[in-house]
C-alpha cells in the first residue's frame, strides 16, 4: 500500500513536469510558452529567467530592454525574435514575434519545420497576400501567420507580387521561411 502511495505520487510528479516542459513551448492565441500578449518588455527578464535576451539596437543607455530583441537558449540556438508595440519603453508590450525553435508548437502541431501540407489539413486559411519574393498565409482564429518563399512556388507565380495566388497552387511540400505571431490590436 505505502508503495503504491509513492509510485502514484511520483508519477503525478512526473506528468507534471512533462506538462510544464510541453507548455514552455506551446502556442495559442495570445500567448506562446509563457509570453503572453499583455507581457512588457521589461518583466522578458523574468519570462526568459532561463534563456539570453539580446537587444538588436544600442539606443538604449539603460539596463531596461528596449526595441526589437532575440532570445537566445542557454545552449545558443535562437529561439524567438520579438518586436514591441513602442520601441523606445520598456512599458511596451510585444506585438509581433519571429519564431525560429522547431519546439514551438501551436495545438495542433504547427511549427516551423511543418508544410503547407500541414496548414491545409489543421486550419482554415483567412487570407493569402503576395508579395515580391513571399507569400503571406493568415490562419482562420489564430494570431499566427506564415511566409513561403516564392522560389517554391510554380514559376509561373514567382515574378508577378500582384497576381493573386490561391491555396490551391501552392505545393503541399512548401515549407515555411517565417513562422510570425501577431498580437497588434490585444
Amino acid at each position: 500500500m505505502k508503495n503504491a502511495i509513492i509510485i502514484t505520487a511520483l508519477a503525478a510528479l512526473l506528468s507534471v513536469q512533462c506538462t510544464n516542459k510541453k507548455d514552455a513551448f506551446t502556442i495559442t492565441n495570445g500567448k506562446i510558452g509563457t509570453l503572453t500578449s499583455q507581457t512588457t518588455l521589461k518583466q522578458l527578464k523574468t519570462v526568459f529567467a532561463n534563456d539570453s535576451i539580446v537587444p538588436l539596437s544600442n539606443s538604449s543607455p539603460s539596463d531596461a530592454l528596449q526595441g526589437d530583441l532575440e532570445v537566445f537558449s542557454k545552449d545558443g540556438s535562437k529561439l524567438l525574435g520579438l518586436s514591441p508595440d513602442i520601441q523606445n519603453s520598456p512599458e511596451a508590450t510585444i506585438n509581433n514575434l519571429r519564431v525560429y525553435d522547431s519546439r514551438y508548437k501551436t495545438s495542433k502541431g504547427l511549427s516551423i519545420k511543418s508544410t503547407f501540407k500541414d496548414i491545409k489539413d489543421n486550419y482554415e486559411i483567412s487570407g493569402i497576400q503576395t508579395s515580391i519574393d513571399a507569400v503571406v498565409i493568415f490562419l482562420k482564429d489564430s494570431d499566427v501567420f506564415i511566409t513561403i518563399d516564392k522560389k517554391q512556388l510554380p514559376e509561373n507565380l514567382r515574378y508577378n507580387p500582384n497576381l493573386t495566388i490561391e491555396a490551391s497552387q501552392i505545393p503541399q511540400g512548401a515549407t515555411f521561411k517565417y513562422f510570425m505571431i501577431a498580437w497588434e490590436g490585444q
